[in-house]
């Protein structure tokens, strides 16, 4: 079985997946973090991988960058590979300063100036949030390990070169962060979880958002690429927690 974007035979993908952006950083999570990692998928250069992390079988997947791109994936490993759980993995901006360099954000929720969730033909605004259970287990490993965490919405956003940067608005809603893929991510977990007919798969589908923050748009603070490795590293070992226990 194949999609258009993943060439994997049932089978070749757990349940459990790991999702950054970046296919490169998921070929680097595969060979660094995953016991005899196989690779499923090289179709766009979209690497996707399969490996054990303390005996659990997970799969590491890149999305592409925006909630088109993470939408395609995330949806074809959802209703065609019955994959379950699906966890975030990437960067963040901060936008608040009680948020610092290398923390940890866990979104709870996502707000967004995408028009993703029109397709839904809502009455309304949808607020799109994370598993509790998944999001429970993200909280109680990084506290575990003592890697400074914050908790909260985040900023998903459509647009990276903005002609006005609206981030301040935002803030002063409580988004802790902003990156450009979770809204999507949780509408298809939100969408086949609970839809019934072709939305639905019958079953709950779980979705987390973990983010390592590289930069603050609001000192103008950046990391430089050992201390974001350093920092992903703190991310990783949460995910991977989250990962082993599913």
């Amino acid at each position: 079985m194949s999609t258009p974007h993943i060439a994997a035979n049932p089978g070749d993908i757990a349940q459990t997946v790991l999702l950054p952006g970046d296919p490169l950083r998921a070929k680097v999570v595969a060979e660094t973090f995953l016991e005899n990692p196989v690779c499923f998928n090289t179709i766009r250069n979209m690497f996707g991988y399969t490996g054990t992390y303390n005996g659990k079988k997970v799969s590491v997947m890149g999305t592409g960058m925006g909630m088109a791109s993470i939408g395609i994936y995330t949806h074809e490993l959802i209703h065609f590979y019955d994959v379950r759980n699906l966890i975030r993995i990437g960067s963040c901006g901060a936008i608040t300063p009680e948020v610092k360099i290398g923390d940890i954000i866990m979104a709870q929720g996502a707000s967004t100036d995408s028009n993703y969730a029109y397709q839904y033909e809502l009455q309304g605004s949808f607020a799109a949030i994370a598993s509790f259970d998944l999001l429970r287990r993200a909280v109680l490993s990084a506290e575990a390990h003592g890697f400074p965490f914050d908790v909260g919405n985040v900023f998903s956003t459509d647009i990276f070169y903005k002609e006005k940067p609206l981030w301040k608005d935002w803030a002063q809603m409580g988004c802790l962060g902003v990156e450009m893929e979770t809204f999507a991510l949780y509408c298809n977990a939100a969408r086949a979880s609970y839809a019934s007919g072709n939305g639905g798969v019958g079953h709950e589908v779980k979705a987390l958002g973990i983010f390592t923050v590289s930069d603050s748009l609001v000192t103008g603070e950046a990391t430089s690429a050992e201390e974001r490795q350093n920092n992903f590293i703190n991310m990783m070992e949460v995910a991977l927690d989250v990962a082993a226990q599913l």
